[in-house]
């Protein structure tokens, strides 16, 4: 596992599922990928929440970090926030 600690900021709908998760927890981690399997150690079912079989982030999930769109390989930096969010569907 990584030795950089990344801010993490999980969605409601997520946290609902796992009721023992903080909103917001510090975790260490180098990728996105990493960070599903960090969060997956805390609160075990939690990474096949986020991630599908191909492995790619869920469709509907989005993972935002510096303020874009990431993708499993995106790299972490120490001390940065990664914004985890659900996707809001409706017509």
């Amino acid at each position: 596992m990584a030795e950089c600690k990344v801010h993490t900021v999980l969605p409601d709908a997520l946290v609902r599922l796992f009721p023992e998760a903080p909103r917001r927890l510090d975790l260490a981690a180098s990728t996105v990928d990493e960070l599903f399997e960090a969060l997956d150690s805390h609160f075990p079912g939690m990474a096949e929440c986020l991630r599908d079989n191909r492995p790619s982030i869920r469709k509907h999930i989005n993972v935002f970090v510096r303020g874009e769109r990431a993708v499993l390989s995106t790299p972490l930096e120490t001390g940065e926030t990664v914004y985890i969010l659900t996707a809001i569907s409706g017509g």
